[in-house]
């Protein structure tokens, strides 16, 4: 049986590595300044969030729906001016943390591609 995303990144510990990278380059690097300022100062929330659902998403426990429902991710993001800018600072700061903590370079770019996909299905400004 072919492994899972999940499988394939390494598990919790793996997602939770990619989550805390993403976080830490939204905090850090200039070009993310305006998505950042629509996340709390304490970020925790959003990394666990992220983290649930990125381990869902990959095939991992279901953790996140167990606890918070369906994702309903485009309309969780609603209140939020989500911009071509916002998008791209999110899809950004997604491709330094897989850069950093997924060796495979089909499985990054596949992840990337997938997760820039997504991003664009959040916008909700032009």
């Amino acid at each position: 049986m072919k492994p899972t995303l999940y499988e394939e990144l390494g598990g919790a510990q793996a997602v939770r590595t990619l989550v805390d990278r993403f976080y830490d380059h939204m905090d850090t690097v200039p070009f993310a300044a305006e998505i950042r300022a629509m996340h709390p100062d304490d970020l925790q929330g959003s990394r666990d969030k992220l983290f649930g659902f990125l381990s869902m998403w990959t095939g991992g426990p279901r953790t996140y729906v167990e606890e918070r429902g369906h994702p309903r991710l485009r309309a969780r993001h609603l209140p939020f001016v989500v911009d071509v800018a916002a998008r791209d600072a999110w899809v950004g700061c997604m491709a330094l943390a897989l850069e950093e903590t997924v060796e495979d370079k089909a499985l990054r770019d596949g992840l990337l591609r997938a997760f820039a996909g997504i991003a664009d299905h959040m916008r909700n400004q032009p």
